[in-house]
């Protein structure tokens, strides 16, 4: 999907989600967009990869994901392959079991109450720079990406030009 036609279907639904938690809207949406393909790879409505765990009791599904570690030993339901890389740690391609929703919304409001309810995330709550959110975030181990708040800053400054303009 064409950026603009992602940012046109889904920041209002980043704007209501950053209404009740303080979580920047550009912040919410950069990581839609990532975790999703721009809107093109969000499989059972599942805009920001969010594991099902243990914990979990929604709908859930079985999809295929690249995962960083630095041990070829870790356990996935499903190891495709495990290959190296020059930093010394390993790219992993396996399937994991991830969060589904009946559509878009309950996947915004679901990663809004995710990232308040971890403990892990407590340092980026308050954090209204969304470049600043995703930094905290992705430190605090949101993804293996090791470039991951890189990536979110970039695509938050790609967004921003499709902001309304302030008069």
């Amino acid at each position: 999907m064409e950026k603009q036609t992602f940012f046109k279907l889904y920041y209002p639904a980043a704007v209501l989600c950053e209404r009740e938690t303080k979580i920047p809207a550009l912040a919410i949406l950069a990581q839609a967009a990532l975790e999703s393909g721009w809107g093109d790879k969000a499989p059972g409505n599942m805009f920001f990869g969010i594991k099902a765990g243990v914990t979990w009791r929604g709908k859930r599904q079985l999809i295929t994901t690249r995962e960083v570690h630095s041990t070829k030993t870790v356990k996935y339901p499903e190891i495709i392959s495990i290959t190296p890389r020059t930093d010394g740690k390993f790219d992993y391609k396996v399937k994991d079991w991830f969060r589904a929703y009946d559509n878009a919304a309950e996947s915004f409001i679901d990663h809004g109450k995710f990232i308040l309810e971890n403990p892990r995330y407590k340092n980026a709550i308050g954090i209204s720079d969304p470049g600043r959110f995703v930094e905290v975030v992705a430190a605090a181990g949101y993804a293996t990406d090791p470039n991951y708040a890189k990536t979110l800053k970039s695509i938050i400054n790609g967004l921003a030009e499709y902001l309304p303009k302030r008069e």
